[in-house]
């Protein structure tokens, strides 16, 4: 009850209650979240289901919600009904708190380069990689997938593209930790993914100069347990398949390879007929490799059930999740299946006494062929559809040489390669907060990780059938004659190796406030970093039987063993220095003092600076005027030097080896064997880690209360001391091998630019948002071959462009071939070099070098958030631009089948205007021999990367069930893809990769 005096009267009126909940996109409860009366003080927090209940001073309030990671929005209530209100995820708001290098800190108050995404989002993708999220999700991360089989589908992360001749992979640490693996986390475990581009990246020294990602996964929440359980079935299925020619016009193009040849024609006329015709599959078959090896779809699933609650002093989260994928062949022998486990405590002793408790086991069992996916591609690829891959009687069919027939090698009638790896990452903190000095803390962390990983390659005799053409049984059918193909008997290989990491820190941190306006934060550690491995093998062979599969049933004769182990070690201090004045002039300093194992004792530290400043403007007086339509805007910049590590172990010292083969065996005492030890590699006392001047701008802004954010970069980086060899320009004659020395340099510059908008309308919520970005590097040096046409140099072109002739044409007779310089022995349909140098003839110097590679130079992602009462979807597209594919195949011809594509459309003498040559063998036409432009082409792309819509049922419908949530939801991944690359997918560098995934997928996720 309120009370009003007015005109010497007292009026009692009835204060209105709001009830309501707070929710996220997908319609998910958010507990914690703050919730207030715009123009009043009352506020209150969301419960645990994110119901809320509020008394407000009008009839009509406008409430402010806000939570740490979503967009904070006002709500004009205009019912007495229980209202719904929906808050959308952000990528780094400023209002949040964000994840930096051992610590955290406000956005507000950052001035690198930094951003992340968190983990419901990279949640809705039905993959079971969670690095194959990432692409498109953070402006300035390059993540490309080059392939889809299931355990080995890792995406390549590179940040802010490539910055090195050497390793450009950025340093991974999960909860604090460095040198973990993100690839097979379970997405429901991560809270954020947060990636450091710039100089914020110097306080992880000479392993930050590729950029950090950090990973920070769930917590406990204080409260009632509460059980998620979440299970999604799903299908796979390549997001494109080759289109092959067909049995008739395999035996064309063999035809004409014949008469360029100057040969007969293979097959006549009527045999072509009847390999169109089908009627004779005996003797003339029309195989379709691909359909006779693949599935239309294969099943992959995921189960996660996670628990989470706590009480004042212990809070926990616990997880676990089994994940299961089959490969797309039939019969297969390729399966992945995952086990998960973790388990997050974290709570205090008391008020100066906190401390964490983190363990995560996971198990993965990676069951493949004997052959290698690119082996089994490469087979379907070259698979002659002239050829039976099952005889119509059902045996095996032929191979075409080494007892290469697809469909029977993607299954266990070869063996198999079963690999299971067991990972343990486990760490414990402490930290005290002193008392009697505001602001003050240490803490400690130690952490242990184990690797063990068991590889077991049992390989078998398998057995095809062939059939002459001519014999029959005494029923009139073929009479088919088995063979058995690959080893005379079974052979075992088995691969052992085991891990182990420890990390020790202890850091001292210190914040305080001086007068109103000086904001002053620190924190100086110490770190300490030990690790080994170990790895051994051995083999067998001259099994008398496959039943058993062990290692003590194999023959002694040519038995093999074999083994080794490595050490690490890095000691490192480290620190940040971070004042602000007023909440408008931001300043951070940074660095990182680092030892590291890999570099000569006196050599072996080096120091690691960054500095950062930022001004924001929107709190200076003079902004005021214009606030409600720049809310917010920050300019900041940064520069730092980082280094990279990422080098073969001990190259300041001499290694030996000993050498294999009898004729590298000494025989003393006529009888005692003794191996040859030889130097292996000539030291470089000199050698230390690559670094990394790291240059940006920035720009921070919101607009309209906030509803428009916009974040725009510009970096500049220059890396030097990389590692590379002088050989260039030291002749083959002298005879030497020198060392890798530190002479390399490459520039790195490009953009980045993020835009959102959110907002709300009569329950309608709805949010874009899109990020693009470019990185363009510029070899500036490495010992380039002197002498060299300006056109042909590396220097000043990107790394691993290579050199091209240049295909202007096809010769369409042989008065063209005439009329152009060209190749010796060139001939009507063949294609046209350029000659370059305009000297007359086409040789070595008209081979041009690119100015692109496999690596985009453009990416980014548009995300679309859309919501109304209990529906739900969202559609992320994401795209790559700027890289060129290779598409040229090597085993076509007499080899293997044709693309439909290089059929389709040839020159031949009735097509003599042709775009697309005539008919070659492998490599026997000098434009199939010498790389050249015609193979190359353009893997631009833009794809619906994720799809999903889903329904959250009311709260009536769950206190039935006796659940707080139920959540059913379609969602699929690569759903669509527009892009010029015909028969492969954009990502895939190799026209023998598995290819990528396309998935459609069910889902339910229930908590109670």
């Amino acid at each position: 009850m309120t009370h009003e005096a007015a005109e010497g009267k007292v009026a009692v009126v009835q204060q209105k209650i709001v009830k309501g909940k707070i929710l996220d996109a997908k319609g998910e409860p958010l507990p914690n979240a703050t919730v207030n009366e715009v123009g009043a003080v009352n506020r209150t927090s969301t419960l645990e289901d994110g119901s809320f209940t509020l008394p407000v001073a009008t009839n009509t309030p406008t409430l402010h919600v806000s939570m740490v990671g979503y967009q904070a929005v006002n709500y004009k209530v205009t019912t007495n009904e229980s209202v719904e209100i929906r808050l959308q995820q952000t990528v780094t708001s400023m209002e949040e708190v964000v994840i930096v290098g051992y610590g955290t800190q406000k956005a507000s108050t950052v001035t690198g380069s930094i951003v992340d995404v968190k983990g419901d989002v990279l949640d809705r993708a039905p993959v079971m990689n969670v690095t194959n999220t990432l692409a498109g999700r953070l402006p300035g991360l390059v993540a490309t997938t080059t392939s889809g089989e299931p355990g080995s589908d890792n995406s390549t992360l590179r940040i802010r593209g490539a910055n090195t001749l050497g390793d450009n992979s950025p340093l991974i640490v999960v909860d604090g930790i460095a040198n973990r693996s993100i690839e097979r986390l379970n997405p429901q475990d991560i809270e954020s993914v947060t990636i450091l581009k710039d100089a914020s990246a110097a306080i992880y020294g000479s392993q930050a100069a590729n950029g950090v990602i950090l990973v920070t996964t769930k917590k406990g929440k204080s409260g009632k347990p509460q059980v998620s359980l979440t299970h999604n079935q799903g299908w796979s299925q390549p997001t494109i398949i080759p289109k092959m020619a067909d049995a008739a016009e395999y035996a064309q193009m063999l035809n004409e390879i014949g008469i360029y040849a100057g040969q007969k024609p293979k097959y006549s006329e009527e045999e072509l007929a009847l390999f169109r015709a089908g009627t004779d599959i005996w003797k003339y078959p029309n195989t379709d490799w691909f359909d006779a090896t693949f599935h239309a779809a294969a099943p992959q699933h995921k189960t996660a059930l996670n628990i989470t609650g706590g009480s004042e002093y212990l809070n926990y989260y616990i997880s676990g999740g089994y994940d299961k994928q089959d490969a797309i062949y039939k019969n297969s022998a390729t399966k992945f299946n995952q086990y998960n486990f973790r388990s997050n405590l974290n709570g205090k002793f008391n008020d100066y006494i906190k401390y964490g408790v983190n363990a995560a086991l996971r198990e993965y069992n990676r069951n493949y062929p004997t052959r290698s996916a690119a082996d089994i591609f490469g087979m379907i690829l070259r698979g002659k559809p002239n050829m039976h891959a099952y005889w119509p009687t059902g045996q095996n069919g032929p191979d075409i040489e080494y007892g290469n027939n697809p469909v029977v090698i993607t299954t266990n009638q070869t063996g198999y390669d079963r690999n299971k790896t067991m990972m343990l990452e486990s760490r414990a903190n402490l930290e005290i907060t002193i008392p009697g000095v505001d602001g003050l803390s240490i803490s400690g962390n130690v952490a242990y990780d184990r690797t063990l990983q068991n590889d077991k390659l049992w390989q078998t005799p398998w057995t095809l059938y062939n059939w002459d053409g001519k014999s029959v049984d005494n029923n009139g059918t073929p009479a088919l004659v088995a063979g058995l193909k690959g080893f005379t008997a079974p052979q075992l290989r088995q691969d052992f190796n085991t891990k182990n990491l420890l990390t020790l820190n202890a850091l001292i941190r210190y914040e305080r406030n001086f007068g109103e306006k000086h904001h002053f934060n620190g924190l100086v550690g110490v770190e300490k970093i030990k690790g080994d491995n170990m790895e051994f093998y051995a083999f067998r062979k001259y099994y008398v039987s496959a039943a058993i599969e062990e290692l003590f049933a194999g023959g002694d004769a040519e038995k093999d063993n074999s083994g080794q182990s490595a050490m690490q070690a890095r000691l490192n201090y480290f620190g940040r220095l971070n004042y602000d004045f007023d909440n408008k002039y931001l300043l951070e300093f940074l660095w990182r003092y680092d030892g590291s194992y890999k570099f000569p004792s006196n050599k072996r530290f080096g120091f690691f600076p960054g500095i950062s400043g930022g001004w924001r403007l929107s709190n200076e007086a003079f902004w005021q005027p214009i606030k409600s339509v720049v809310s917010d805007l920050k300019l900041r910049a940064s520069w730092g030097q980082t280094g990279n590590d990422r080098i073969d172990d001990y190259q300041f010292m001499s290694s030996y080896g000993f050498l294999t083969g009898a004729s590298n065996v000494y025989v003393f005492n006529g009888t005692q064997e003794n191996k040859v030890l030889n130097e292996l590699r000539i030291p470089n006392p000199n050698v230390t880690w690559e670094v990394a001047n790291q240059s940006n701008f920035g720009l921070d802004a919101k607009f309209l209360n906030n509803k428009l954010t916009l974040t725009a970069e510009y970096f500049y980086n220059v890396r030097t001391n990389i590692l590379w060899n002088r050989n260039a320009s030291v002749p083959s004659t002298s005879g030497l091998t020198l060392p890798k020395e530190n002479i390399g340099e490459v520039t790195n510059k490009g953009f980045e630019l993020q835009l959102g908008y959110a907002d709300q309308v009569n329950g309608f919520h709805y949010a874009v948002n899109g990020n693009i970005a470019t990185n363009h590097n510029r070899i500036r040096f490495w010992d380039e071959t002197p002498g060299i046409p300006d056109y042909q140099q590396s220097t000043g072109r990107p790394m691993n462009a290579k050199l091209y002739y240049n295909a202007i044409g096809i010769f369409r007779d042989q008065a063209a071939v005439d009329a152009y310089p060209h190749w010796a022995g060139a001939r009507p349909g063949d294609i046209v070099f350029e000659d370059v140098n305009k000297d007359g003839k086409i040789d070595g110097l008209d081979r041009v070098r690119s100015e692109k590679t496999e690596l985009p130079t453009l990416t980014g992602g548009f995300n679309i958030d859309l919501s109304y009462k209990g529906f739900y979807t969202s559609l992320f597209f994401q795209g790559a631009a700027g890289a060129i594919r290779n598409n040229y195949y090597e085993m076509q011809g007499e080899a293997g089948n044709y693309l439909k594509q290089n059929v389709e459309g040839r020159w031949t003498t009735e097509n003599p205007d042709a775009s697309k040559p005539r008919t070659w063998n492998r490599y026997n036409e000098y434009w199939r021999s010498n790389d050249n432009t015609y193979w190359l082409q353009s893997s631009n792309y833009v794809r619906l990367k994720n799809f999903e819509f889903g329904y959250n049922f009311s709260d009536d419908i769950c206190k039935k069930l006796r659940l707080t949530r139920l959540q059913l939801y379609f969602s699929g991944q690569n759903l669509l893809t527009w892009t010029k690359v015909k028969d492969f997918d954009p990502e895939t560098t190799a026209a023998t990769a598995y290819p990528l995934n396309r998935v459609y997928n069910l889902g339910l996720s229930l908590t109670f």
